[in-house]
């Protein structure tokens, strides 16, 4: 494999931008939406005028680790990548980058990542992280070959950021914090759903084991992402119990997940792949629309 500055050769010889392999590696949209979440945590739990500084560094750490855990998370599934046509074009399957050096890269950006947020966040927020990089690398990367409940256990790390945004603010978990944990949790488990039953030829081929693997039909999918959007709904709720946000939000938390629970209902009465990706795409409009309203509504 050869590189440049402005372009890396695969082994086929095909040409390609740095950036946007570096951006495949890293997985940015993912990383982004990490980002997003530990924003809205941190806001939400200020008071009074926003430390810019701090808020940097608690991005900047959780960058760095979301960064790294998606290398690693890449090297050690590289193999699978490779037989399902949705990854096989990521940077490690199609030999835009040696596994050896995706290792010591995603090494690198962990470790800075933890020690960046416990030198310049607080210990608390950097024992939330490493719990995140724990969970999603050791934890869920290899149940995905073992058991279904594979998204259920992901799902924790996936929810870890607002709650990290949260004690990076305030030093301390509090109700807000873990009333945002929630919401995330609950709402990654239909837009994963979703994917898996989209994706269930080609996860199936791969070898890992997404609920539609025991569930050929899908009746049991939709009905597992039908009940999870409908626990979203009053926990959606939460903040306004807790006084982190205000009316405002409640009302639009409410039309957004009667929203989420319809389109939940769509694909539990009609289970393919046109429904699946209905809800699909009105998950990825819920979420940050709901942080918008919450932003927007801060109480206090």
């Amino acid at each position: 494999m050869k590189s440049t500055v402005e372009t890396m050769e695969s082994d086929t010889g095909v040409a390609r931008s740095a950036w946007s392999v570096f951006a495949e590696l890293v997985k940015a949209r993912l990383t982004a939406l990490v980002l997003l979440t530990t924003l809205s945590g941190f806001y939400l739990a200020s008071s009074g005028s926003m430390d810019w500084l701090l808020l940097f560094n608690t991005l900047f750490g959780t960058g760095l680790l979301a960064c790294g855990a998606s290398v690693l998370n890449q090297y050690m599934e590289r193999d699978l990548d490779a037989l399902m046509p949705r990854t096989a074009k990521r940077p490690l399957p199609s030999g835009w980058m040696m596994p050896e050096k995706a290792f010591w890269f995603g090494v690198t950006l962990s470790l800075v990542g933890v020690l960046y947020l416990m030198w310049k966040v607080n210990l608390l927020t950097c024992l939330l992280g490493a719990l995140t990089l724990g969970l999603y690398i050791c934890v869920y990367t290899p149940l995905k070959r073992l058991t279904i409940w594979n998204t259920l256990v992901g799902a924790i790390p996936g929810a870890l950021p607002p709650l990290m945004g949260w004690t990076a603010s305030t030093g301390s978990l509090g109700a807000g914090g873990w009333s945002l944990f929630l919401i995330l949790f609950l709402w990654q488990m239909p837009h994963f759903l979703a994917i898996a039953w989209m994706y269930q030829d080609q996860y199936e081929q791969a070898g890992y084991r997404m609920m539609p693997h025991v569930d050929p039909k899908g009746t049991r999918t939709a009905r597992h992402a039908l009940a999870y959007a409908l626990l979203l709904l009053p926990i959606s709720l939460a903040p306004v119990y807790f006084k982190t946000a205000g009316w405002f939000y409640g009302a639009a938390a409410l039309i957004l997940g009667l929203g989420f629970v319809w389109q939940s209902c769509r694909f539990y009465a009609v289970i393919d792949r046109s429904r699946a990706r209905q809800l699909f795409f009105y998950s990825i409009i819920y979420l940050p629309l709901l942080l918008l309203a919450m932003t927007i509504n801060k109480a206090g």
